[in-house]
Parts: C-alpha cells; sequence; structure tokens
C-alpha cells in the first residue's frame, strides 16, 4: 500500500469463509490489491476443510484471519464486525470481488461526504469462471438504484451487497446483521440502515458478484425470496408494497430458475 492520507477514512473488510478454497484466493487477492491505505481485511473461516486455511496461512502479514466453528454466514460476518476498528464497514463473501479502484472510490467518496453513512454502488454478476453474465438482471437493479427509493426497496432489493458499506456509527446505531436470517441478513440491513439514513450511490461498478453451482443465490433462488418477503413483513412495510413484493418474487423466481444466456 501507498502513503496514507488523513483525508482516507480507515476500512474494515470482513471476508465469511467456509470451504471456498476455490474462489477465495481471488477474494483475497481482489481486497488486497486494492492499494488503499489505511485497509484493515479480516477473514473469519468457518473451520474449512479444503485448502483454505493454506491459502489463509499464505497471506498472513497482510490480513488478519481466525478459523473455528460458527453458526452460520450473519455469525461469522458479525464476528468480524465486532474485530473490525476501521471508520467504515463491508464485507464481502468468499467467492465474490471488488473490481480495480473500488475502495479508494468509496474511500473518497465517504471524505468528502461526512454526511453519508451508508454507500452503494454497481455490481456486475460472473459466473464460475469470472465471465460476466445476466447482464440484463443487472441494468434491472441498476435502473432501480438511480431512483433511491426507500418504497421501492421494500418492493425489491436492488441494492447490491458486495458494493454495499457503511459508517461504524451506522453499525453502532442498528447493532449486528440478523443471525436467524440464512439467505437475506443483507436486505434486512439495507431496510433497517435505509430507515435511519439516506441512501447514497456511487455510479460506478465497485464489485463482482459470483454466480456458481454452490453460491446460495444459484442453489435456494425460492427460499431466498420467501425469507426476503418475511423480512419485509416483519419490518411492517405497508401492506399495499407487501402486496407488490410478492408479485415480484414470484416473477423474479421465475427469471432466477431459468438457465440465462451468457450474454444475457
Amino acid at each position: 500500500m501507498t502513503g496514507s492520507s488523513p483525508a482516507w477514512p480507515t476500512i474494515s473488510i470482513i471476508t465469511p469463509s467456509f470451504n471456498q478454497g476455490a474462489f477465495i484466493e481471488q477474494t483475497i487477492c481482489s481486497v488486497l490489491e486494492q492499494d488503499y491505505p489505511g485497509l484493515e481485511y479480516w477473514v473469519i473461516d468457518g473451520g474449512s476443510t479444503d485448502g483454505t486455511l493454506d491459502i489463509l496461512k499464505k497471506y498472513e502479514g497482510r490480513l488478519r484471519w481466525i478459523s473455528e466453528a460458527d453458526s452460520g454466514q450473519a455469525n461469522a460476518i458479525n464476528k468480524g464486525l465486532r474485530l473490525a476498528s476501521g471508520e467504515v464497514l463491508a464485507y464481502l463473501n468468499s467467492d465474490d470481488l471488488y473490481l480495480p479502484g473500488a475502495l479508494r472510490r468509496v474511500g473518497a467518496y465517504f471524505a468528502a461526504h461526512p454526511e453519508a453513512a451508508w454507500l452503494t454502488g454497481r455490481c456486475r454478476t460472473i459466473d464460475a469462471g469470472g465471465v460476466e453474465t445476466r447482464r440484463l438482471i443487472t441494468r434491472y437493479k441498476n435502473f432501480w438504484l438511480r431512483l433511491r427509493s426507500y418504497s421501492v426497496l421494500q418492493v425489491l432489493n436492488y441494492i447490491s451487497q458486495p458494493a454495499t458499506f457503511w459508517r461504524r456509527a451506522a453499525y453502532e446505531a442498528l447493532g449486528p446483521l440478523d443471525e436467524s436470517l440464512h439467505y437475506t441478513m443483507d436486505y434486512d440491513y439495507w431496510l433497517r440502515l435505509g430507515r435511519r439514513y439516506r441512501l447514497h450511490v456511487l455510479p460506478q461498478e465497485l464489485a463482482a458478484f459470483r454466480l456458481h453451482g454452490s453460491s446460495k443465490s444459484g442453489m435456494t433462488a425460492r427460499k431466498q425470496f420467501e425469507e426476503q418477503y418475511r423480512v419485509a413483513e416483519r419490518l411492517r412495510s405497508p401492506a399495499p408494497l407487501l402486496y407488490f413484493h410478492r408479485l415480484h418474487n414470484s416473477l423474479s423466481i421465475g427469471v432466477y430458475s431459468r438457465k440465462l444466456d451468457r450474454g444475457a
């Protein structure tokens, strides 16, 4: 990393990990190669048995990690958030990537906008080989992202988790992720953040979300959307918005269940 500047907020990135040895080194490199001053990087591993630990040892000194049994993804992320010391927080799953320059763009935005409690950007979807896919879905989410509407967020989750960051003060106000959720702990957190703070949007690609055979979104779209609806219902979204949420989920399940062409 290059020399630091007092203008750059410190950023802590947490990667929850469990048996993602096929992808985690790419994830790690995408973080460490950001060349961001004031970066703190934690990998919270759930006791992997697939060679992940050998990869983590390879990068000792450039990241911090622990490996122990946990009760799921949200539990691992919460462990990392408790350990993190940065002014800005985020988590990046162990098969996703930051795009080059992403953290400098994020740090510069937070430095220039002290009123911003949370920030999101654009995110592409890639397949197991790193090739961009599902472009139509990406364009659809980006359309709604431009509006930054909380009402729309109660109907559909247009915020991409790998491209989202929030200040420590917001985390201290909201508390940890809900560990009872298996698929939509991020959506629950966005709704909780959005009730308190205005969403800031950086109209640039910051990250890549990897969709592959063993990823949650690849295997369990129906369960994910059903849990998403329960989150919106529990947070007392208005009845008309819940109706449109249910309708949107039905349409989305059909889309996500299809094998879209690589160029779609």
